[in-house]
């Protein structure tokens, strides 16, 4: 009975061997000694899926699971894109408040109303019809050889526009978040406006609307991307374009509130306090942007953000899928169900600012177009916007009617954007204005021609307004998060100060501002050439992940 128990134990023997043989041929066996006995065990159970964790990026995440524009985004977009009205109102207000209001003579007085302007009148026998309160030119006798500070004021209140624009690029991208830079100007809206409308002198209101600008110059920005950044790739065109509607709205409802109020001072109240409301009624219900949770390393508060997207839309986010920075999506990993809130907290925060811009090649590039044609757009948008003030028509009715002129701008430039693209967009639009412009300069001002050259003005306003409208959506999909407000706030810097150098090309008179508009309309579309499409692309959250991703769309 031995015998048969040693051939069989040689036999067993025999099969340990050759599995282990099998098994380290094929890499499977461990080196540990004590682990020799694992081929004689069953072989182990497969990785339990929930335990794998899958990395996906917002936009592949928005695309798989969330949805791309469902009933969340589209409510925290209308909620986030209402403060674009309040730009508007504390933009445009000057239009009235700074209006030269009509006048009249004193019966007896021997004046002549026939006067084109009080210069040259006798001090004394004429008066303003709605009284000194009617406008700050009034109040402040800002006419004749003091007209220039009321340019001086628009002048001063875009400085402010430029300088906020960069400090609140740089905030929403670094420590206050997109969300908090928006409560915060809201706040300063509010209170430099209402400021505003007590003013004892002149150079306090010149103080005060420099204030004033310096919080305005973040609203739109901050609301752009806020509104923007947690709509899916293949929507985020038409929605960025979309945002501009409300400004127009803004601009209309501001020709109503100044109808309504002939006083300067109640005017500004009035401006000001939907800033109130937006801040205690509309804010806590619009969430942060998890793009920013994601790249200040709080993945946490970006993965919470994302499930509620996703059940708000109908839709389910499974478990073990998480957020990731462009770089880290390729990596799939296995580990421990008890370790997935580990992995989402190990994240570090991602910081840039405009010196990294500067020093990539791709972006530094990126960045002086943008500068340069946001300046060339700006001159040209606020240069028209002026001569059409100058009509000597209803004022409130042509306020009304320019921003209902520009509606269908936007439109058009949202429907083709997807379809031509961003670069043929911006480039057709520049040349369209600069076209016109230059139609403009070329013809006089006698009879008819006069309404020629009014048609040729409101074109290139026309035109304009889809590139100023397409440049904001086209400029945040240019750079990655980590540096997107700040890139974005750089370039509108730059749109400001082509705003205070608008009303300076107005002052020659003539046909050399159509000239002008036209000359910076048709560089723009020259320099666009250089700037790469970016329809279809995905919108990268690291400077690393961008140039990866770019490298490997073959192009910058």
């Amino acid at each position: 009975m031995r015998q048969p128990q040693g051939l069989h134990g040689r036999r067993s023997l025999e099969r340990v061997f050759f599995v282990c043989v099998k098994n380290m041929a094929s890499g499977t066996l461990s080196s540990n000694p004590g682990e020799l006995q694992s081929p004689l065990l069953a072989p182990p159970d497969k990785p339990d899926p929930k335990s794998v964790i899958e990395k996906l990026c917002i936009d592949d995440m928005l695309q798989r699971y969330c949805g791309e524009f469902g009933w969340w985004q589209l409510r925290h977009f209308v909620l986030t894109s209402l403060a674009w009205a309040l730009e508007a109102f504390h933009t445009m207000v000057m239009i009235f408040a700074d209006r030269e209001p009509d006048w009249r003579c004193f019966s007896l007085s021997g004046c002549d109303e026939r006067e084109r302007s009080v210069c040259r009148l006798e001090p004394g026998s004429w008066e303003w019809t709605g009284g000194p309160g009617s406008s700050t030119v009034a109040q402040w006798g800002l006419v004749c050889g003091e007209k220039y500070k009321v340019g001086l004021v628009q002048a001063a209140f875009f400085g402010g526009c430029m300088i906020g624009a960069g400090v609140f690029g740089h905030l929403s991208d670094t420590r206050l978040g997109r969300k908090g830079s928006l409560t915060v100007v809201c706040i300063l809206n509010a209170l430099f406006g209402c400021l505003t409308a007590f003013s004892p002198t002149y150079w306090v209101y010149l103080l005060l609307r420099i204030l004033t600008g310096f919080s305005t110059g973040g609203v739109g920005l901050c609301a752009f991307v806020l509104a923007t950044e947690p709509v899916g790739p293949t929507k985020r065109g038409v929605a960025g374009m979309s945002t501009f509607y409300f400004f127009s709205t803004g601009i209309a409802l501001l020709s109503g509130i100044a109808y309504s109020f002939h006083s300067w001072r109640e005017l500004y109240i009035a401006t000001s306090i939907p800033s109130l409301l937006f801040l205690f009624i509309v804010l806590p219900f619009v969430a942060e942007s998890p793009r920013w949770y994601l790249i200040r390393g709080r993945t946490s508060d970006a993965m919470e953000l994302m499930r509620k997207i996703a059940k708000t839309n109908g839709n389910h986010l499974p478990e073990g899928v998480m957020l990731a920075l462009d770089e880290e999506t390729n990596n799939t990993s296995i580990t421990q169900q008890q370790s997935f809130k580990e992995e989402l907290d190990t994240i570090e925060a991602i910081t840039g600012s405009l010196i990294d811009v500067i020093r990539s090649p791709t972006t530094r590039i990126r960045l002086l177009l943008a500068v340069a044609i946001n300046f060339l757009c700006s001159v040209v948008y606020y240069g028209l916007s002026l001569n059409v003030v100058n009509l000597e028509t209803n004022l409130y009715l042509n306020v009304l009617l320019n921003a209902v002129a520009e509606m269908p701008a936007f439109a058009i430039t949202a429907v083709l954007l997807d379809k031509f693209g961003r670069k043929p967009l911006a480039i057709g639009t520049l040349w369209f204005s600069g076209v016109f412009c230059l139609i403009g300069m070329m013809i006089g001002s006698v009879g008819i021609w006069k309404v020629v050259r009014m048609f040729c003005g409101v074109m290139g306003i026309f035109g304009m307004a889809g590139t100023y409208n397409l440049l904001f959506i086209y400029t945040t999909e240019l750079f990655p998060t980590v540096v997107r407000n700040a890139a974005l706030g750089c370039a509108t810097q730059a749109a400001q100060m082509g705003a205070i150098l608008a009303p300076f090309v107005v002052v020659l008179g003539g046909g050399l501002p159509f000239l002008v508009f036209a000359l910076c309309g048709i560089l723009g579309g020259v320099l666009a050439f250089y700037l790469p499409e970016t329809l279809n692309r995905p919108l990268y959250d690291t400077m690393a992940g961008m140039e990866d991703g770019e490298g490997n769309w073959g192009g910058v």
